[in-house]
């Protein structure tokens, strides 16, 4: 996950880091990492490479030189900014940036869009949930067409989260699962792999505490073991994505937890 692998930027958990964004390239390189999952924040979002003018050519110019690829955006502008606000002006500004930021994911060959239903972007009520898949089906024809994913992260138990994907009724609206907030919720992941599993495309590797915070993986309710035991059964060909506990130093840590999920990757 972008950010993870430099020092807080601007003090905050989870943030594009303006001004260190190309440095980790090449730090990623040298962790043995193979791809980066950008972010879009609502803060800052213009200079955001992923919408600023000749960001495009700068991220692959940094993809080929690095090795390292940018194949999933995670779309946290949509906290700030839900797609299903009831303020009409907000809803309008937020699609118009998911149309751009769909171009630009076709010109960098993007898979995979995050789009986090959690915390204040949650899908609380009906009403939320009617609004949200009438503006997510206003855009799956282009989905459709280009190939890209949008990929729900969401706080919905296993059988509201499916109702609202075959509502939705494409290919293409997929699941994110974030193991940690799913610990966290106190879910099962075997009762949600059962649900949705041959949707998941894009995973988040995290740890928490139930009803808490991050920590480092493995001191968490997190069950490894029994998630990536039963992840197998679904052929699952798509990314890990490290979004584990931070400090503000960033890559020491980073390293650690990554030499610690690798043996359940490795399986």
């Amino acid at each position: 996950m972008q950010g993870r692998l430099v020092p807080k930027y601007q003090g905050r958990y989870q943030a594009f880091p303006i001004g260190m964004w190309k440095d980790e390239f090449r730090i990623a390189k040298e962790c043995s990492v193979d791809l980066i999952e950008f972010i879009l924040d609502f803060n800052d979002a213009k200079e955001n490479p992923l919408l600023k003018s000749g960001g495009v050519d700068e991220i692959t110019h940094l993809s080929a030189k690095t090795g390292i690829s940018v194949k999933t955006i995670c779309a946290d502008y949509f906290m700030e900014a839900p797609l299903h606000s009831n303020d009409e002006d907000v809803v309008k500004e937020s699609f118009q940036v998911l149309e751009v930021l769909l171009e630009t994911a076709v010109q960098l060959n993007i898979t995979d869009i995050v789009i986090p239903c959690v915390d204040q972007s949650s899908l609380e009520t009906k009403e939320a949930v009617d609004r949200f898949i009438r503006q997510l089906t206003k855009i799956i024809p282009i989905i459709e067409k280009e190939n890209i994913n949008l990929s729900l992260e969401t706080d919905l138990a296993p059988k509201p989260f499916v109702e609202l994907l075959n509502r939705l009724n494409s290919n293409r609206i997929t699941v994110n699962y974030d193991i940690g907030n799913s610990a966290a919720l106190g879910f099962d992941s075997d009762e949600e792999l059962l649900a949705y599993g041959d949707k998941i495309t894009d995973i988040h590797i995290k740890d928490r505490v139930l009803g808490g915070e991050p920590v480092i993986l493995g001191e968490g309710n997190a069950d490894f073991k029994k998630f990536f035991d039963k992840l197998k059964e679904f052929n699952y060909q798509g990314p890990f994505i490290m979004q584990a506990y931070r400090d503000d130093e960033g890559v020491k840590i980073f390293k650690k937890q990554l030499d610690w999920i690798k043996s359940y990757i490795n399986e």
